[in-house]
C-alpha cells in the first residue's frame, strides 16, 4: 500500500491538531538498507516530523552507533527481539525523536539457519512511554523480504500512532 506513509503523515498532523505537540520520527534500519527512512521522505512536508535514520548493518555500527549491547549480540544474535529493541532506542536517543522504528533480518538468498530462516525479521519501535517489538516470517526473494519488512515497519509506527491518538479522546 503505496499510501501508508502519507497516512502515517496525516496521522502525525491529526496528532499534531489535538496536543499542539509535533511528534517527531526516526528509523534505524539494518536489513531494510533504508527503504523505511525512503518511502517516509517521499511524503511532501516531511521533513517536518523526520528527523533521520541510520542504517547500521554490520554489528559494529550497531554497537557503536546505537548501543547495541555486544553481549546481547552473542545471546540472542544481531536478527532477534532484543537486538531490535535496542536498536529502535538506541536510535531514538541518537537521533533525538519522540518515536524511532527499527528492523533486523535476514533478506536472504544466503545467511539462513533453521532456527533463523530466511526472510526472519525483527521490527522494534522505541517511544517514551513504550517500546514494542514484531516478528514477521517473510517467504519472498530479497528484493520482496526487504519491502515487505519496510512496510511491516511503516505498519507498526501507524497502529502506534493511532494508539496515541486514541488516548488523547
Amino acid at each position: 500500500m503505496a499510501d501508508l506513509e502519507a497516512e502515517i503523515a496525516r496521522l502525525i498532523r491529526e496528532y499534531q491538531a489535538k496536543t499542539g505537540k509535533l511528534l517527531t520520527i526516526g528509523a534505524v534500519e539494518s536489513a531494510t538498507g533504508g527503504r523505511t527512512a525512503d518511502r517516509i521522505t517521499n511524503v511532501p512536508g516531511s521533513s517536518d516530523y523526520f528527523k533521520g535514520a541510520v542504517v547500521a548493518y554490520s554489528n559494529e555500527v550497531k554497537t557503536a552507533l546505537l548501543g547495541v549491547k555486544k553481549a546481547t549480540i552473542e545471546n540472542y544474535g544481531a536478527v532477534s527481539e532484543q537486538t531490535a529493541l535496542e536498536m529502535a532506542r538506541g536510535g531514538r536517543k541518537l537521533l533525538d525523536v519522540d518515536i524511532c522504528v527499527s528492523d533486523t533480518g535476514i533478506a536472504g538468498p544466503s545467511g539462513g539457519t533453521p532456527e533463523k530462516p530466511l526472510g526472519l525479521f525483527y521490527l522494534g519501535l522505541a517511544a517514551r512511554d513504550a517500546s514494542l517489538s514484531q516478528k514477521h516470517a517473510f517467504s519472498g526473494n530479497r528484493e520482496k523480504n526487504k519491502r515487505d519488512a519496510a512496510e511491516a515497519a511503516l505498519n507498526m509506527l501507524k497502529q502506534y500512532l493511532l494508539r496515541c491518538i486514541k488516548a488523547k479522546d
